[in-house]
């Protein structure tokens, strides 16, 4: 709870990701990587309860030996490779009512803390906001990018703040990492997106918020898990 108010989390794993098949049961470091998100849930100080939200068996057994509450199985029309990823959240606070946050945790980011999840919470509880997101520093400024026409030619997508000489003056921009969204319930049916013009954004380490899309992102965080175990030695 916060601030006595009930907290549920949710973690969505359907059976048919693409990019990397099976992905939300793969191996990390010895685990599957859906147990990375399960934990940082165990160790948050607010969340009352942990569920999943899968339509696939395998997935839901690997849950269920993690740790993880399964409550029900997600119909197959809201595990298709078009659906919203708002639909299994609103699902979920549909079969689980009485609830007044609602905390959504894609398995995808498995370095992401519960100390992450927790400052998302608070954010909310503190400042009276509706819905808080995790956001990071990007590596590279929407100041720096350009679109190509035809023939080649360069369009910046934003104009050069004025007065702007060195990278240094660049204004300060943030992008959704992905890694925790917070909202609450009763707000959140009423808008079906985490993201309108009231949602507050919660600065997250660049190291908490790699997400997981290729296999080549896998294999990178089984390296960066290897390097922290190597220098621990």
């Amino acid at each position: 709870m916060v601030n006595d108010r009930k907290v549920l989390a949710v973690i969505p794993a359907r059976g048919g990701s693409k990019g990397v098949p099976r992905k939300n049961i793969r191996p990390l470091a010895g685990k599957p990587l859906l147990a990375w998100s399960i934990e940082a849930a165990g160790g948050s100080r607010y969340i009352d309860r942990l569920v999943l939200s899968s339509d696939d068996a395998e997935i839901i057994r690997v849950a269920r030996e993690a740790g993880c509450e399964v409550p029900f199985v997600r119909p197959a029309e809201l595990a298709r490779d078009d659906t919203p990823g708002i639909e299994p959240v609103l699902h979920t606070l549909e079969m689980l009512p009485g609830y007044d946050y609602v905390v959504l945790l894609q398995p995808t980011s498995p370095f992401r803390t519960a100390a992450d999840i927790d400052r998302c919470i608070e954010t909310c509880a503190a400042k009276g906001a509706p819905a808080c997101v995790s956001v990071t520093h990007p590596d590279k400024s929407p100041f720096w990018m350009y679109t190509l026409d035809g023939e080649t030619r360069m369009t910046p997508i934003l104009p050069p703040p004025e007065g702007f000489f060195r990278r240094q003056d660049l204004p300060q921009v943030y992008a959704l990492n992905g890694a925790v969204y917070v909202a609450e319930t009763e707000w959140l049916l009423k808008n079906r997106t985490f993201i309108t013009a009231e949602t507050r954004g919660c600065v997250m380490a660049g190291e908490h918020a790699v997400d997981i899309d290729t296999e080549q992102d896998l294999a990178f965080c089984e390296f960066l898990l290897g390097s922290r175990a190597q220098s621990y030695q």
